[in-house]
């Protein structure tokens, strides 16, 4: 177990990583630059460590493969537990980059989730709740389908990876994209304000959307 946590400190630390590389050193934030970035890394990241954790680097997926009855319930604490960690080091890491430059002083935000007057193109919460519910159930969906033993094989990271570039692609302006409570977590605890305030929706429509995405593909079953 120790080894498939440690994996996944690593996926979600990369992920994470690919999120605010793009959107605050290379300013991608409202571009394909951060969509692509985060979808290629977790693309090679399932590649690279996916047979070892499964690949998950997000509780929203974990939870996901729990209601498709493919991840059992004592895990899923310490699989939450370290992609949270692995979420948080990524983000110290580039707020440690970004403060040894110019006058040291970190860019408004962080590329923090957000409604209100805090979603990019001034989406309210009841639009970021409904888009992080149902992105995030077509996300997991999808994983759960390609990921089945007559899914997509070596290729399903490719699909993943896609998908979730397209999600990014579709939902930026509206509350900057999470589908992943444990990258929101990340750049909250760095903005410390009100970030902070309104995780609890980054936190809560993922894991409902996961949860769901995952329930459909159990309903589905195998097949034909």
């Amino acid at each position: 177990m120790n080894r498939k946590l440690f994996a996944e400190a690593i996926g979600t630390f990369m992920l994470v990583s690919a999120v605010l590389g793009a959107a605050l050193i290379s300013g991608n934030a409202a571009g394909l630059g951060v969509a692509l970035c985060i979808g290629l890394t977790v693309m090679a990241m399932a590649w690279a460590v996916g047979p070892i954790s499964g690949g998950h680097f997000n509780p929203a997926v974990t939870l996901g493969l729990f209601a498709a009855g493919r991840f059992t319930a004592k895990d899923i604490a310490p699989y939450w537990i370290s992609q949270a960690v692995g979420g948080v080091l990524a983000a110290l890491f580039f707020a440690l980059i970004l403060s040894n430059r110019g006058d040291g002083s970190l860019p408004a935000g962080f590329a923090s989730n957000g409604y209100g007057e805090h979603s990019p193109g001034g989406y309210n919460l009841l639009a970021a709740l409904l888009m992080e519910v149902v992105q995030t159930a077509v996300f997991i969906f999808i994983i759960a389908r390609v990921t089945r033993k007559d899914g997509a094989g070596n290729l399903a990271p490719v699909a993943i990876g896609l998908t979730l570039a397209v999600m990014h692609i579709i939902s930026i302006p509206v509350a900057n994209t999470s589908l992943n409570p444990a990258r929101s977590l990340a750049t909250a605890v760095v903005e410390s304000g009100w970030a902070l305030q309104q995780l609890w929706l980054f936190i809560l429509a993922p894991l409902v959307g996961g949860y769901i995405g995952g329930a459909v593909d159990k309903a589905l079953g195998d097949n034909p």
